[in-house]
């Protein structure tokens, strides 16, 4: 597999205070590697450094073969950076935002104008004209997204791409990503939630106190830990083949796609999303289990 990103013992100090601590990571080609672990682990940091904006103390980061502490310029308009706090510049509409960001990467206006409106469209961003400053926190999340894929990027880090989003929209800009993917994006994201984790990424790893304490296949993972289920509680104007629950409809499996497929129709269906639930997940039990290994 050919490797995306490579971090070689590297570490990150600052003064006394070691925010990383010599991780070797490797991220191959149409990979989704998800990064996750307690506040203050390191994760932000570690992207960071992956991007070029941190310089390491020590040891090596390599991104498509290119060492980043060199003249990273022209590698990082192959990047695109999600941070977790994104503001926006709210006294532009959407459009102008984005248009202007579009100049920034220098995309012609030819290049940028129907780029602009494939990202509104797959993204379902109708409140295209509105001022940033007046959309809700989901809307700003995805323009900010938007502006993260304009320059067509092969690589996407993303800082905690769905935090503090409502259920469904979360649910929307993870199974989005899941799409980029798809079309050969290489995706690397620190997450909380670990549904969103577990439902797309091909490896985890899993960081505390700045140093790496495992990276494996969630087909591995659920090898080791077993069975989980999940459980979705919803109200539908339907009458659906589900169990009910005060109200409404309770289903639960320990198949992701089916939730994810479920999810979809509570979307689409403007149905109400009551809670989503993990019960017993495989990579909540080995997340819990590591990190008190690691006291």
């Amino acid at each position: 597999m050919k490797l995306v990103v490579k971090l070689d013992s590297v570490t990150k100090l600052y003064g006394n205070f070691t925010a990383v601590n010599k991780v070797d990571l490797q991220v191959g080609e149409g990979e989704i590697l998800g990064l996750i672990g307690p506040n203050g682990a390191g994760k932000t940091t570690t992207l960071k450094m992956m991007v070029g904006l941190v310089a390491p103390t020590a040891g090596t980061v390599q991104v498509m073969g290119q060492d980043m502490s060199g003249d990273s310029t022209r590698l990082r308009q192959s990047i695109g950076y999600l941070p977790e706090e994104s503001p926006l510049y709210e006294n532009m509409t959407v459009r102008q935002y984005l248009a202007f960001f579009a100049e920034l990467y220098g995309l012609g206006r030819s290049v940028a104008a129907p780029r602009i409106e494939s990202l509104l469209q797959s993204l379902k961003l109708a409140e295209r004209n509105k001022y940033t400053g007046e959309l809700s926190k989901g809307m700003k999340r995805k323009v900010a997204i938007a502006r993260t894929l304009l320059h067509d990027p092969s690589l996407l880090v993303l800082d905690e791409p769905s935090s503090g989003l409502d259920p469904l929209t979360s649910f929307f800009v993870i199974d989005y990503l899941k799409k980029l993917n798809a079309q050969g994006k290489t995706i690397v994201l620190s997450a909380h939630n670990l549904f969103h984790v577990e439902y797309i990424c091909h490896r985890v790893a899993i960081i505390k106190n700045g140093t790496l304490v495992i990276c494996d296949t969630m087909a591995a993972i659920r090898e080791k830990l077993g069975t989980r289920e999940y459980e979705v509680v919803f109200r539908a104007n339907a009458d659906l083949p589900y169990e009910k629950h005060s109200g409404g409809y309770v289903f639960r499996t320990g198949d992701v796609s089916e939730i994810a497929e479920l999810l979809q129709d509570i979307a689409t269906q403007d149905w109400t999303l009551l809670d989503l639930a993990v019960r017993q997940s495989a990579l909540e039990d080995m997340y819990v289990k590591l990190m008190g290994e690691t006291e």
